[in-house]
């Protein structure tokens, strides 16, 4: 099985929703400009993935410990 020590805390992890939440609906309202909408696109998804898996790698490289559930 696949698993990953969460390095997100609950705080975070909300915040990182509502930005995902915030940059597709920048994606959405950016969709004639191509290429601000992926890059919108691609960032909303990365930061729900990371907000709902609990774990951010860019986190981990950096040093950030496991938290505690």
């Amino acid at each position: 099985m696949f698993y990953l020590k969460r390095n997100l805390p609950l705080a975070e992890r909300a915040a990182r929703l509502a930005l995902a939440a915030a940059a597709l609906t920048v994606a959405y309202v950016w969709s004639d400009i191509a290429p601000l909408a992926w890059a919108a696109g691609v960032s909303a998804c990365t930061l729900a993935g990371t907000a709902i898996v609990g774990f951010c790698p860019a986190c981990a490289l950096l040093g950030r410990k496991p938290v505690a559930r």
